[in-house]
Formats: C-alpha cells, structure tokens, sequence
C-alpha cells in the first residue's frame, strides 16, 4: 500500500511549504548540487569503502544554478524519518525528466533518518538551470506487509544533520 497526503508528510520534517504533499507522496526539495572530486570504492563488506569527495557548487544571487551535462551529488532540504513498518522509493519529478534530467536514489529502509543525498544526471546537451529548493524528487512511502525488527544502522543514518 502506497501512503500519500497527510499520512506522508508525517515523515518529512522541515518542508519548504504545503504544497510538497501529493496524492502518491511528498515533493523533495533541492538545498545543495556538489561535483564530484574523486573516485571512490565500493565491495563486498564495506572494509574498503571509500565515498567519492565532492564540492559544493554555488547558487548565483538570484537563487539558480547552471549545470552542463553530467552527473552531480545532490542534497534535500528535507529531514525524512522512516517507520519500520514502511520503505520509500524516490523518482525524479517529470518536469526534472522533461528537461533532460534525471535523479537515481537507492532505497530508503525502514528506520532511516537523515536529510538525504541522491544523484542528479544531466542528459540534456544543452544543459539545466536548477532554482534554490526546486520540487525536484518525489518520496514514495509503502507499507511493508510485516513491520522491520530492526531499523536502519548504517554509514548514513542520522546524515547531514542541521537544522
């Protein structure tokens, strides 16, 4: 069962204004776009893990951001706080891919809480331009058919915390 309106927006802490709550879930906002800076390094049991360093780029004075073609980590403002009896999915917003865009996420687990971070591909040759807190995902919350024992205990709970 997918839990959309007021029953999502339980979830997500910190929204830019009421109009984030849709009929399937709640629009993320963007707060930050980072470049990445260096490679990193993924196996099997995290014991050589190492997460790609990035940059943050810098909004112009009227609020925006022109990014060329590319990928880019990108951050919500948005602190989201996962039941254990749910997970959430994001998708890009269609307005994101009817520029030529598109937002990867992984899944979101039961337990998790953090303000969190999702990658941003820019296939458009031509480029995008991105609006300080632009609706630019949309946070799927289902049900699960049995509550999670245990919550979330990874590297990224409780991320980029500030409020």
């Amino acid at each position: 069962m997918i839990l959309g309106g007021e029953r999502a927006c339980r979830m997500v802490k910190h929204m830019i204004g009421e109009s984030q709550a849709q009929p399937a879930g709640v629009d993320l906002t963007l707060s930050q776009v980072m470049r990445f800076s260096s490679e990193g390094e993924i196996d099997y049991d995290n014991s050589k893990r190492r997460i790609s360093q990035s940059r943050q780029l810098e909004f112009d004075k009227q609020g925006k951001i022109r990014l060329k073609p590319g990928c880019y980590k990108i951050m919500y403002n948005e602190w989201v706080e996962i039941p254990l009896g749910c997970a959430a999915f994001g998708f890009p917003r269609s307005s994101l891919l009817r520029c030529g865009a598109d937002i990867r996420c992984a899944v979101w687990d039961p337990g998790y809480r953090g303000r969190s971070e999702s990658l941003l591909l820019v296939h458009n040759p031509k480029g995008i331009v991105l609006h300080k807190n632009a609706r630019v995902a949309q946070l799927v919350f289902a049900r699960l058919e049995k509550q999670a024992k245990e919550g979330y205990r990874g590297k990224y709970q409780g991320e980029n915390r500030r409020f």
